[in-house]
């Protein structure tokens, strides 16, 4: 059976399968892809890559429904948050369709001496392989095919293998859209596979959304043939609680930033470092709420299920305490929280793929920036203050590639998304994300 397949979580049942790429197959995609930049992406104008872009944003919002069916059907999101993400994605792309002009136009040079004039012009570099994940089957590949198909890039695309549904209703969408045979083009492939692609001299670089080990993978062969990559990985992000006007405020916000996407998300709060004189009221509100919470939505599998409620019991083994809402069934796990999770616990530098959160003491500022940057990984956080400028002061200290002040699910399109250390390198999304893979090409005339 191909490990393509749409496996319903909730139920386990196989609902469709489709046939992995053979080898010919997978050539032809980048034989196809490289063919487009030739002559689409070097002859089309950006006011023509443009309405495209836009027509693919229509194209989200008129199949939203049908696209948000084949995400919970797949991975197991519920119908709204599903639509929510396509309507996110649909805003993406039209970012980018209505900024065209502004982000792709020529960046003057000011001359310290000599005559004439210099400039920057942006221009594309070629096909470029996207590896996408499960989490958010949609909203992936909008942040990456959006800003690259207006540069005029092409793009090939391997999907996660339980996303075989939504990457082709996508794919559609191109075409419909009116972009050319090799635009975009999405191959069903194996990791064997991947690594020919990414070998092909007509590939020019590489985005890659996933996991620490995918993006060492990864990494390692990009840079072997010289390949630029951009790496999205895990995340460890603290939730940090400093002084607070409403408590219970800030714990529905703490808990709503753990549960988004059921804990499946890799910027979602999984570390909440609270302060001495607000810790045990932080808890105490945290496990009431927790205690009425149940089992929503089913994680992606019921093998990411049994992985988390695994190094949950590791945790605990370990000394940790654990307050749950209840026992997992299948692909469903309960929300929960651990404490007392000692530097040596091998929970403490992990990263848990679902609704499980771990809360922190911290004796004040200063213990509270250490505990939240004693962590491997530096995608995204959250800081909680009265005093604007501690929350400055804490924005700066903490080493991560985004901090959210006084509020969570304040993504935007407009804002740039990555991190740093084993979070990954690059940035997506806003005037970043188009700036990537491009040749910033420098011309200067004489006169």
């Amino acid at each position: 059976m191909s490990k393509y397949a749409v496996r319903n979580p909730a139920t386990g049942e196989v609902l469709e399968t489709f046939p992995t790429a053979t080898d010919a197959e997978v050539t032809a995609a980048v034989a196809a892809a490289a063919a487009a930049h030739e002559t689409w992406g070097r002859e089309t104008s950006v006011a023509e890559r443009a309405a495209a872009i836009a027509r693919v944003a229509e194209l989200h919002r008129e199949r939203a429904d049908e696209l948000a069916e084949a995400i919970n059907l797949e991975m197991g999101k519920a119908l709204g948050a599903a639509k929510g993400e396509v309507l996110f994605s649909a805003d993406i792309y039209q970012y980018y369709a209505d900024r065209a002009e502004t982000l792709l136009a020529d960046q003057p040079i000011e001359l310290l001496s000599g005559e004439g004039h210099a400039l920057i012009r942006r221009q594309s570099v070629g096909a470029l392989l996207g590896i996408m994940p499960w989490n958010y089957p949609v909203y992936q590949v909008a942040r990456f095919a959006a800003p690259n198909l207006l540069l005029g890039n092409t793009i090939v695309l391997k999907h996660a293998a339980q996303c075989p549904r939504s990457a082709a209703l996508q794919a559609q969408i191109f075409v419909d859209a009116g972009l050319p045979e090799g635009a975009y083009v999405n191959i069903y492939a194996t990791s064997d596979q991947i690594a020919e692609v990414i070998a092909d001299p007509r590939i020019h670089g590489v985005s890659l959304t996933g996991s620490e080990r995918a993006g060492s993978i990864i990494g390692e062969l990009a840079g072997r043939h010289l390949k630029k990559c951009v790496l999205e990985l895990g995340g460890a992000d603290p939730f940090v609680l400093l002084s607070t006007d409403d408590l219970e405020s800030a714990v529905d916000d703490a808990l709503s930033a753990r549960t988004g996407n059921v804990g499946q998300a890799c910027n979602g709060a999984k570390r909440f470092v609270v302060v001495d004189e607000l810790y045990d009221a932080f808890v105490g509100l945290l496990n009431d709420k927790i205690a009425t919470a149940g089992n929503g939505a089913p994680l992606s599998s019921v093998g990411a299920a049994e992985e988390l409620a695994g190094q949950v019991a590791a945790a605990v083994s370990a000394g940790a305490s654990l307050v749950s809402a209840g026992e997992r069934d299948g692909a469903f796990h309960p929300v929960g929280v651990l404490t007392d999770v000692a530097p040596e616990n091998p929970a403490y530098h992990q990263e848990f793929f679902g609704p499980v959160a771990m809360v922190f003491r911290a004796a004040d500022e200063a213990d509270a920036v250490r505990i939240a940057n004693d962590t491997p990984y530096g995608l995204g956080s959250y800081v909680y203050t009265t005093d604007p400028e501690q929350a400055d002061r804490v924005a700066s200290a903490l080493e991560v590639g985004m901090v959210f002040v006084n509020g969570v699910g304040l993504e935007a399109v407009e804002l740039p998304f990555g991190g740093v250390r084993l979070s990954g390198y690059g940035r997506e999304l806003g005037t970043l994300g188009i700036d990537e893979f491009v040749n910033k090409k420098m011309i200067r005339v004489a006169r």
